[in-house]
């Protein structure tokens, strides 16, 4: 028995894991740890809670489920809200968002943290430390919770499912955020001013400043103000050059959640904001904005003085007219190629690079521009939208379709 603990033990030098799981190949040093790894693949729920519907995978999940849920056993109260935690532990921490006492402070930007953990990963942001390497593909990771995350991608499992709808998500947050969004959970607050309706009170609270101008939270370093402390946390972000958010595809970090929702779209080719007018969609609300703006603010269409072609854009047409001046004002700093539009020029330089943020959900391949994807991903689907007048054949692509016709043209031009 001893011999085997011993066995056990020194994986943790070797990096020996000799058990595999054989739907995803990920390996453990334990077989214990592969049979718990296991009931994801399968479902299996083997301890379920007496007192409510809940099932999990081990013992530990239910004994914590039990203290926090159904308070078995001893317990210890908060004497400022009332309430309760299985540990004492849990306790000091908790009383500490009351107190405001924050012991564990950083020694290269101030920035202090009510847990000694919470700390430890964020002086990670200055060392550039990534303790956490994915098996799979070897990315690494911050923190273990990121890690865990990211490996969904590969196993698949998207444990987050929602009870409106058949869809399933990697992540709790995306859940709520989608739940937000598509099925408008919770009791709605109207705000007295505007008319305006927020989803919580707190949002409300918040939203009303900006009508009152007040802005009760300052930061330190530069005295500007903010309606909310969350503005403020991510705004002290560009003293302290934390970025807190890391994308699991690429690995760019933000200092602000909302930003890495916004980025992650490049890579999930989500476009939520539809224009009504035309068939355009856009990743944020600001490029829908802009674009109804420049495309159907009451002028239909504008024309090139050069040649007529007719553009449902002010900014398309700046962009065309270039065609007839040869200017290309945005240079490759690596090739000096030089291009009509910025927009050309960024994808360009993934040549460069080698970045392709455009990855299919399906099969992982990943692709440099997002009309690419979307050509790919019908491959998948099996939609051909792109069918031809003369024949009724279907394409995936409309450069397929052109192609097809030209080959129909010629053969036709031979024939007489």
């Amino acid at each position: 028995m001893v011999k085997t603990y011993l066995t056990v033990h020194q994986r943790t030098h070797t990096g020996e894991k000799p058990y595999e799981c054989s739907d995803c190949e990920k390996a453990f040093s334990k077989k214990a740890q592969l049979l718990i790894h296991q009931r994801i693949h399968t479902g299996e729920r083997p301890f379920g809670c007496s007192q409510c519907q809940k099932s999990f995978i081990t013992k530990s999940a239910l004994i914590y489920h039990q203290k926090i849920h159904h308070r078995e056993g001893t317990s210890y109260g908060c004497n400022k809200c009332g309430k309760a935690f299985p540990w004492r532990s849990r306790l000091i921490l908790h009383q500490r968002t009351h107190s405001g006492k924050r012991p564990f402070r950083c020694r290269v930007c101030d920035k202090a943290f009510m847990v000694r953990t919470h700390l430890t990963v964020h002086q990670r942001t200055h060392t550039g430390e990534k303790p956490y390497e994915c098996s799979d593909c070897e990315k690494a990771f911050s923190k273990k919770a990121q890690l865990l995350i990211h490996q969904r991608i590969h196993t698949g499992e998207r444990p987050y499912g929602c009870s409106e709808c058949p869809q399933a998500f990697i992540q709790k947050s995306d859940i709520s955020n989608h739940k937000k969004t598509h099925h408008a959970v919770g009791k709605s607050h109207e705000c007295s001013e505007c008319g305006k309706v927020l989803s919580s009170k707190s949002t409300l609270i918040i939203h009303r400043r900006s009508h009152t101008g007040e802005k009760p939270f300052k930061c330190s370093a530069c005295d500007k103000a903010f309606t909310s402390k969350a503005h403020l946390i991510v705004h002290e972000r560009i003293h302290t050059g934390e970025r807190p958010y890391e994308c699991l595809n690429c690995e760019k970090a933000f200092s602000a959640k909302a930003h890495l929702m916004i980025h992650q779209r490049i890579h999930t080719g989500e476009r939520p904001y539809g224009c009504n007018e035309c068939q355009q969609a856009f990743i944020q609300k600001s490029g829908l904005t802009n674009h109804l703006q420049n495309c159907h603010s009451g002028v239909k269409s504008y024309g090139c003085s050069e040649c007529g072609k007719v553009l449902s854009c002010k900014s398309t047409l700046i962009i065309h007219q270039r065609t007839h001046t040869g200017e290309k004002p945005f240079k490759c700093s690596v090739c000096d190629k030089a291009f009509a539009a910025k927009s050309y020029l960024t994808v360009h330089r993934r040549i460069h690079t080698g970045e392709r943020p455009y990855e299919c959900c399906s099969c992982k391949k990943a692709f440099a521009t997002l009309s690419t994807l979307i050509g790919h991903r019908r491959t998948h689907t099996g939609e051909r939208p792109y069918r031809c007048n003369e024949c009724q054949k279907a394409f995936f692509r409309k450069s397929a379709l052109a192609n097809h016709q030209q080959t129909q043209q010629r053969g036709r031009s031979s024939m007489q």
